[in-house]
Protein backbone atom coordinates (compact mmCIF):
# COMPACT_ATOMS: atom_id res chain seq x y z
CA UNK A 1 0.00 0.00 0.00
CA UNK A 2 1.47 3.45 -0.81
CA UNK A 3 0.57 6.20 0.51
CA UNK A 4 2.02 9.93 -0.35
CA UNK A 5 1.62 13.09 2.35
CA UNK A 6 4.06 16.05 1.86
CA UNK A 7 5.25 15.34 -1.03
CA UNK A 8 6.63 12.25 -0.03
CA UNK A 9 5.75 8.91 -1.00
CA UNK A 10 5.76 6.05 1.35
CA UNK A 11 5.32 2.35 1.26
CA UNK A 12 3.58 0.42 3.79
CA UNK A 13 4.01 -3.44 3.75
CA UNK A 14 1.38 -5.42 6.23
CA UNK A 15 2.64 -8.59 7.66
CA UNK A 16 -0.48 -8.90 9.34
CA UNK A 17 -1.69 -12.27 10.62
CA UNK A 18 -5.01 -13.03 13.06
CA UNK A 19 -3.87 -14.26 15.95
CA UNK A 20 -0.32 -13.59 15.95
CA UNK A 21 1.77 -14.10 19.18
CA UNK A 22 5.76 -12.32 19.78
CA UNK A 23 7.14 -15.73 20.13
CA UNK A 24 4.88 -18.58 20.91
CA UNK A 25 3.26 -20.74 19.47
CA UNK A 26 -0.90 -21.05 19.11
CA UNK A 27 -1.55 -24.12 20.80
CA UNK A 28 -4.93 -24.32 18.00
CA UNK A 29 -4.07 -22.28 14.85
CA UNK A 30 -0.11 -23.32 13.53
CA UNK A 31 2.34 -20.38 12.44
CA UNK A 32 1.45 -17.86 14.62
CA UNK A 33 4.37 -17.47 16.00
CA UNK A 34 6.57 -14.34 15.28
CA UNK A 35 9.68 -15.02 15.67
CA UNK A 36 9.34 -18.24 12.64
CA UNK A 37 10.66 -16.98 9.38
CA UNK A 38 10.94 -12.77 10.72
CA UNK A 39 14.52 -12.94 9.79
CA UNK A 40 13.13 -13.78 5.69
CA UNK A 41 10.23 -11.71 5.77
CA UNK A 42 12.77 -8.89 6.47
CA UNK A 43 15.70 -9.91 4.28
CA UNK A 44 12.60 -10.60 1.43
CA UNK A 45 11.62 -7.24 1.24
CA UNK A 46 15.07 -5.32 2.48
CA UNK A 47 15.97 -2.42 1.97
CA UNK A 48 13.44 -0.90 4.49
CA UNK A 49 13.35 2.45 6.21
CA UNK A 50 11.53 1.05 9.36
CA UNK A 51 10.05 -1.77 11.18
CA UNK A 52 7.02 -1.22 13.22
CA UNK A 53 6.63 -4.25 15.47
CA UNK A 54 2.59 -4.24 16.51
CA UNK A 55 2.31 -7.26 18.46
CA UNK A 56 1.27 -8.32 22.16
CA UNK A 57 -2.24 -8.62 22.37
CA UNK A 58 -2.36 -12.28 21.51
CA UNK A 59 0.13 -12.93 24.22
CA UNK A 60 -2.51 -12.70 27.13
CA UNK A 61 -4.96 -15.11 25.64
CA UNK A 62 -6.33 -17.51 28.00
CA UNK A 63 -4.29 -20.61 27.15
CA UNK A 64 -0.83 -18.55 27.79
CA UNK A 65 0.52 -17.77 31.49
CA UNK A 66 2.62 -14.86 29.87
CA UNK A 67 2.84 -11.72 32.16
CA UNK A 68 3.67 -8.38 30.35
CA UNK A 69 7.39 -8.81 30.86
CA UNK A 70 7.67 -12.15 28.93
CA UNK A 71 5.67 -10.37 26.20
CA UNK A 72 8.10 -7.72 26.53
CA UNK A 73 11.19 -10.05 26.01
CA UNK A 74 8.88 -12.03 23.01
CA UNK A 75 10.19 -7.92 22.12
CA UNK A 76 13.42 -8.64 22.25
CA UNK A 77 13.93 -11.63 20.62
CA UNK A 78 11.84 -9.94 17.77
CA UNK A 79 14.14 -7.04 17.27
CA UNK A 80 17.11 -9.35 17.44
CA UNK A 81 15.60 -11.35 14.56
CA UNK A 82 15.33 -8.35 12.37
CA UNK A 83 18.85 -6.57 13.31
CA UNK A 84 20.42 -10.13 12.76
CA UNK A 85 18.44 -10.49 9.68
CA UNK A 86 20.55 -11.83 6.52
CA UNK A 87 19.91 -8.52 4.27
CA UNK A 88 22.95 -8.48 1.88
CA UNK A 89 26.00 -6.65 2.60
CA UNK A 90 25.96 -2.26 3.08
CA UNK A 91 22.12 -2.71 2.70
CA UNK A 92 21.29 -0.57 6.02
CA UNK A 93 19.53 -2.40 9.16
CA UNK A 94 16.19 -0.56 9.92
CA UNK A 95 15.45 1.01 12.80
CA UNK A 96 12.43 -0.82 14.80
CA UNK A 97 9.59 1.08 16.16
CA UNK A 98 7.93 -0.92 18.93
CA UNK A 99 4.25 -0.08 19.54
CA UNK A 100 2.11 -1.26 22.80
CA UNK A 101 -1.11 -2.08 21.95
CA UNK A 102 -3.90 -0.33 24.06
CA UNK A 103 -4.44 -1.92 27.63
CA UNK A 104 -7.28 -4.73 27.51
CA UNK A 105 -10.68 -4.04 28.39
CA UNK A 106 -13.09 -6.79 29.93
CA UNK A 107 -12.98 -9.02 27.29
CA UNK A 108 -16.59 -9.84 26.27
CA UNK A 109 -18.61 -11.81 23.29
CA UNK A 110 -17.76 -14.16 21.40
CA UNK A 111 -14.29 -13.75 22.28
CA UNK A 112 -14.39 -13.39 26.12
CA UNK A 113 -13.38 -17.08 26.73
CA UNK A 114 -10.56 -16.39 24.49
CA UNK A 115 -9.18 -13.62 25.92
CA UNK A 116 -9.95 -14.09 29.94
CA UNK A 117 -7.81 -13.05 32.07
CA UNK A 118 -5.93 -10.90 29.54
CA UNK A 119 -6.48 -7.59 31.68
CA UNK A 120 -5.07 -8.65 34.69
CA UNK A 121 -1.99 -10.76 32.89
CA UNK A 122 -1.09 -7.76 30.24
CA UNK A 123 -0.78 -5.08 33.14
CA UNK A 124 1.91 -3.14 32.71
CA UNK A 125 2.68 -3.92 29.32
CA UNK A 126 3.23 -0.65 27.46
CA UNK A 127 5.68 0.57 30.69
CA UNK A 128 7.39 -2.95 30.21
CA UNK A 129 7.70 -2.37 25.88
CA UNK A 130 8.71 1.04 26.88
CA UNK A 131 11.59 -0.38 29.15
CA UNK A 132 13.13 -2.52 26.47
CA UNK A 133 12.75 -0.26 23.70
CA UNK A 134 14.87 2.51 25.25
CA UNK A 135 17.11 -0.72 26.39
CA UNK A 136 17.38 -1.73 22.43
CA UNK A 137 17.72 1.70 20.97
CA UNK A 138 14.10 1.44 19.67
CA UNK A 139 11.59 3.91 18.98
CA UNK A 140 8.26 3.26 21.11
CA UNK A 141 5.00 4.52 21.00
CA UNK A 142 2.04 3.41 23.18
CA UNK A 143 -1.15 3.21 21.30
CA UNK A 144 -2.81 3.03 24.22
CA UNK A 145 -2.59 7.10 24.44
CA UNK A 146 -4.29 7.49 21.42
CA UNK A 147 -7.30 5.52 22.07
CA UNK A 148 -8.52 2.38 24.24
CA UNK A 149 -9.48 -0.89 23.42
CA UNK A 150 -13.22 -1.84 21.64
CA UNK A 151 -16.46 -0.42 23.28
CA UNK A 152 -17.51 -3.97 21.46
CA UNK A 153 -15.24 -6.64 22.57
CA UNK A 154 -12.74 -5.14 24.95
CA UNK A 155 -10.02 -6.41 23.32
CA UNK A 156 -9.49 -5.03 19.56
CA UNK A 157 -9.77 -1.56 17.99
CA UNK A 158 -13.14 -0.88 16.64
CA UNK A 159 -13.81 0.71 13.40
CA UNK A 160 -13.27 4.67 14.15
CA UNK A 161 -10.02 3.81 16.26
CA UNK A 162 -8.28 2.46 13.47
CA UNK A 163 -8.18 5.73 11.74
CA UNK A 164 -7.20 7.47 15.27
CA UNK A 165 -4.23 5.27 15.66
CA UNK A 166 -3.19 5.61 11.78
CA UNK A 167 -2.97 9.47 11.85
CA UNK A 168 -1.30 8.81 15.20
CA UNK A 169 1.62 6.28 13.99
CA UNK A 170 2.17 8.24 10.86
CA UNK A 171 2.53 11.42 13.09
CA UNK A 172 5.31 9.36 15.10
CA UNK A 173 6.48 7.78 11.88
CA UNK A 174 7.02 11.14 9.85
CA UNK A 175 10.25 12.00 12.14
CA UNK A 176 12.03 8.76 12.01
CA UNK A 177 11.90 8.66 8.33
CA UNK A 178 13.35 12.17 7.62
CA UNK A 179 16.09 10.98 9.21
Amino acid sequence: MSFRTKGRAVRVIEDCLNGRRTVWDDPYKPGRNGLVGLAQRIEVNSPLALVILALGTNDFQSMHPHNAWQSAQGIVALVAAIRGAPIEPGMPVPPVLVMAPPPFGDPRGPIAPKFAGGEVKSRGLAEEYRKVGAELGCHFFDAGTVTPSSQVDGVHLDADQHGKLGEAMAAAVRPILAR
